[in-house]
């Protein structure tokens, strides 16, 4: 039986003029790969075998040489043969395969989860456990338009060597580490497929499906979506680039800084969604000791937010308050100002109160840019 021993990690992506499965990076790819190649020798065998008796019966027996045909109508033995060999040669391809597949499905015991989001027509990542938890980000195609054309309109710029198998931003995870990806998706079935990992997993909408990969070697690997999932199905290529321990802690670093900074860029627009689940963080760090966690306050002491009219009332006058504090009079604790707070998190904190309890404010978002206005 011919096997292949994952010594490289080969491309990481389709080959011109390659005939053959991608050179395998994990254990369970390369299990792929030789099955692949014992199944096709099998199959090959099985081949030269029955069409060598029937072409070699038809020349050596034919009528011309006075051969005449048999008259017996039954075998035993012929019969037994034919059902005991292939049952046989079926047992001796299954138990491979089927210790494959549930080596495939085993997702226990990994060192980092990643759940993957198809969506028309990008892919969405969150770090859920592991080192690198917290990290989040989309990765779309990232080859320009001016190489791909349009029906009737040629490419005005030559086409590179990674021609729409080219993102953004690349999924990284560390060498020899079991990584979980847990995909779904947001609106169509889509397909997260590296063909080099031996990893083909279904985004279902509205369930959860999980899959896993453990690169051998360091490298960049591209995969695409292999679902029929719109008119731009082709342009949803996936990347994972795979780097050593060391590399890992340092994109981990750069990549946190890069989101914290973002996170407290004024001229980012939030989703409402977005928002609230920040501003809910923001608010049991800096207001539920007052406020309380059901935003009812303390009678006498610290105003309710909860049916309040401040944030109920026009989105400027909250504003102002965190920005500039208030003394109302109603209450014996004075509202200090909690300007030291980043514009984001002032925004975030004003989403999620006047999406909470039972209040249902007509102005009920904040952008950064508003809190930034209101400053000067």
């Amino acid at each position: 039986m011919g096997t292949y021993a994952a010594a490289t990690g080969g491309t990481g992506g389709p080959v011109p003029g390659e005939l053959n499965l991608q050179p395998p990076a994990t254990q369970i790819a390369t299990e792929i790969y030789n099955l692949h190649t014992w199944m096709m020798l099998v199959c090959l065998v099985i081949f030269v075998g029955v069409f060598g008796v029937m072409f070699y019966s038809i020349f050596k027996h034919r009528k011309s040489l006075g051969h005449k045909p048999a008259t017996f109508h039954e075998s035993t033995a012929v019969e037994i043969a034919w059902t005991v060999v292939p049952f046989l040669i079926v047992i001796g391809m299954a138990l491979p395969a089927t210790r494959t597949v549930v080596g495939m499905k085993d997702t226990s015991n990994a060192d980092i989860t990643i759940k993957v989001t198809g969506m028309q027509w990008k892919w969405g990542y969150d770090y859920l456990k592991g080192e690198g938890e917290g990290i989040s980000f989309l990765s779309t195609l990232s080859t320009p338009r001016s190489q791909v054309g349009a029906p009737g309109f040629e490419p005005t710029e030559k086409r590179g060597d990674n021609y729409l198998m080219e993102v953004d931003n690349d999924v990284v995870v560390p060498v020899n580490k079991k990584i979980r990806m847990v995909t779904t998706a947001n609106d169509v079935i889509h397909s997260w497929s590296i063909p080099a990992f031996g990893v083909k997993q279904d985004a279902i909408p509205g369930f959860v499906r999980d899959t896993w990969f453990k690169a051998e070697h360091t490298g960049t690997y591209r995969g695409y979506c292999s679902e029929l999932c719109g008119k731009e199905h082709a342009f949803m290529p996936i990347v994972v680039k795979v780097v050593t321990d060391d590399e890992y802690k340092v994109w981990v670093d750069g990549k946190k800084k890069e989101m914290a900074a973002l996170a407290d860029d004024p001229t980012k627009t939030w989703t409402i969604d977005e928002l609230k689940t920040k501003g809910e963080k923001v608010y049991a760090a800096n207001c539920v000791v007052c406020h309380q966690a059901n935003g009812k306050g303390v009678p006498a002491a610290f105003a309710p937010l909860d049916g309040s009219e401040v944030v109920n009332g026009p989105k400027a006058e909250q504003i102002n308050v965190l920005l500039h504090g208030k003394k109302s009079g109603k209450y014996s604790a004075e509202m200090p100002a909690w300007k030291q707070l980043s514009d984001t998190d002032i925004a975030a904190v004003i989403t999620y109160t006047r999406n909470s309890w039972s209040n249902k404010a007509a102005e009920n978002i904040v952008q950064p840019a508003e809190v930034v206005a209101a400053r000067k």
